[in-house]
């Protein structure tokens, strides 16, 4: 609760100086599209989360948002595919990349990082030979489809709450419950804290951690779907690019420790926030853009560190 309280403040004190200087901040517009691009994020930095958590980590998550948001539109229009049957290969992709990390992580006892790495430059690799590196569009069609990702509620004064912020509510209220009152958290818990005492107490370890990858692939797949239905038209080439540091700094900036067994649901949501209100900030005070990837190196570096001290505190 103390990291949450302390990055709630943290996001509190960059809105209200954003504010005090550009008042644009504020506008509905502004505000509107931070809360879009928030919700995006945010499914993919909950599917971080659970591999963070077990003291994984997931390299990949770009090239995932990569690969299944360039073969939507791919399916769709180049293939003449429906819309269930396509979604479902995307969705069903995910799942499978999900299921293998995991397993060449318990089985063949690879590590993580160099399992995802590989999978950061296949699935980019994969996405851009299938499409001969062609943009790929839904031309205009798919209106119904694209409200997933552009549709809104309006609010009073032109406010107004785009439909992703509601599928991430759901994605991570569904998240909080499974990790917090059901078996299965506790035991993705008990395994990042220490993964020989939890595999001597009776837990499944390569169960969960198989399922830990499934959930982040999944995730990323979800948001590579959205991601695409916003953009409209998806480069395969950079589609989704270092949208895993997003999604780690997210993490990581909400409570998740990278040494496992810590994480909070809530807290990724506001880390997420964070991440792009920071960057927007740049944008609407007239700052480079480039600064945007400095920052999310200091968010990083600052989150382990203050995990660091936190744990040197608990020793004494």
């Amino acid at each position: 609760m103390k990291k949450i309280l302390g990055i709630t403040t943290l996001l509190v004190l960059v809105c209200v100086i954003t504010a005090a200087v550009n008042q644009n901040f504020l506008g509905a517009y502004n505000v509107g599209n931070v809360v879009k691009w928030t919700s995006l994020f945010a499914i993919l930095g909950i599917g971080a989360a659970f591999v963070i958590i077990t003291g994984g980590i997931d390299l990949s998550i770009g090239s995932v948002v990569g690969l299944v948001g360039t073969l939507l539109p791919w399916l769709l229009v180049k293939k003449g595919w429906s819309v269930p049957v396509a979604l479902g290969a995307g969705v069903s992709l995910s799942v499978l990349i999900g299921l293998f990390h995991g397993v060449l992580i318990t089985k063949v006892r690879l590590q993580p990082f160099v399992v995802t790495l590989c999978g950061l430059l296949m699935y980019r690799g994969i996405a851009r030979t299938l499409t001969h590196d062609q943009d790929q569009g839904f031309e205009g069609k798919f209106d119904s489809l694209r409200w997933l990702a552009t549709g809104r509620v309006q609010l009073p004064n032109d406010y107004w709450l785009p439909i992703p912020f509601f599928i991430m509510i759901g994605i991570a209220i569904v998240a909080a419950i499974f990790l917090n009152k059901t078996v299965w958290g506790r035991h993705l818990l008990a395994l990042g804290r220490n993964e020989d005492a939890a595999r001597y107490s009776g837990i499944r370890t390569d169960r969960m951690i198989i399922l830990a990858y499934v959930l982040c692939a999944f995730l990323s797949g979800l948001g590579g779907i959205l991601f695409a239905l916003e953009l409209n038209t998806v480069q395969p080439a950079g589609h989704g690019n270092f949208y895993e540091l997003y999604a780690i700094a997210a993490a990581v900036l909400g409570g998740c420790s990278l040494r496992g067994g810590e994480g909070s649901i809530l807290g990724v949501l506001i880390g997420a926030a964070v991440m792009r209100v920071l960057s927007n900030s740049i944008g609407v005070l007239g700052q480079a853009s480039q600064m945007e990837f400095a920052i999310i190196g200091v968010v990083i570096l600052l989150g382990v560190t203050a995990d660091e001290l936190l744990r040197r505190r608990r020793k004494v």
